[in-house]
């Protein structure tokens, strides 16, 4: 199998692990994701009815308003927050999102993520250490 190693910034701290879900579109945390589901609800993204429970969730960021602490928290009462987030563009709403969350969190790679994990992939994150262990699924 083969194991590549991204390194980035700890936006949150933790440990996590679990298979990736990747999307190049930004998610909206207002009316954009259904919390008691962890699914994204907005009809034209490609993640339309797809769950992020559990999962490291890779993707651009937020889009919309500040919804995304509601949301977020929300989805992590209810169990079905993803397990750690991995993003690429900073903002305040994926900034809230992630501090109330509570998830391992990462941004700032020395690689492009979308270069490299692959929704299925199994990932392990070290967010104090800014490391993501991805390890290709087996085609």
């Amino acid at each position: 199998m083969t194991r590549v190693v991204l390194h980035g910034r700890c936006v949150v701290g933790g440990h996590a692990e679990g298979e990736a879900l990747v999307t190049r579109d930004t998610i909206s945390g207002w009316g954009g994701v259904d919390a008691r589901t962890g699914s994204v609800t907005e009809l034209r993204h490609e993640l339309h009815d797809t769950s992020f429970a559990g999962k490291v969730l890779v993707f651009p960021g937020a889009k919309g308003s500040s919804g995304w602490s509601g949301t977020f928290h929300s989805a992590r009462l209810w169990g079905t927050a993803p397990a750690a987030m991995l993003f690429t563009v900073m903002t305040t709403k994926i900034a809230l999102g992630a501090v109330v969350t509570r998830v391992p969190a990462l941004t700032d790679f020395d690689r492009n993520p979308f270069d490299v994990v692959e929704t299925g992939d199994w990932v392990v994150i070290d967010a104090e250490r800014g490391e993501a262990s991805i390890t290709k699924r087996s085609s």
